[in-house]
């Protein structure tokens, strides 16, 4: 069955699934980081602190997304990096979604930001 012009080959994440980086660069705990906090609710006592490392292995990971031959990803804003608590806008949360933006586009891959 052929697909029709245009259909985008993707795939989806969550911030608190895969980013890590639970205290870097001004990030604040997430409901999700208190959540993993509490005893057995979540398998293996996984947490989000460190995840798959999307924070600091962004750069590999749209590689991978090119080589597969991906040409869209969903992805999410983790609010507790980019306005942590009641504070400003923390800038430093915010250029790393710009950073992933730019890769994302250099790579040929359609951000869609939720």
């Amino acid at each position: 069955m052929p697909f029709p012009a245009g259909f985008l080959w993707g795939t989806a994440t969550a911030a608190a699934q895969i980013e890590g980086g639970a205290h870097e660069d001004g990030k604040e705990d997430s409901i999700w980081d208190a959540f993993a906090r509490v005893p057995d609710a979540i398998a293996h006592g996984d947490t989000p602190e460190v995840a798959s490392d999307h924070y600091h292995r962004m750069p590999e990971d749209v590689a991978l997304m090119k080589r597969l031959g991906l040409s869209a990803y969903r992805f999410s804003v983790s609010w507790a990096r980019v306005k942590p608590g009641d504070r400003e806008v923390n800038a430093r949360g915010l250029d790393f979604y710009d950073r992933l933006v730019d890769e994302l586009l250099e790579a040929g891959i359609t951000p869609w930001l939720t």
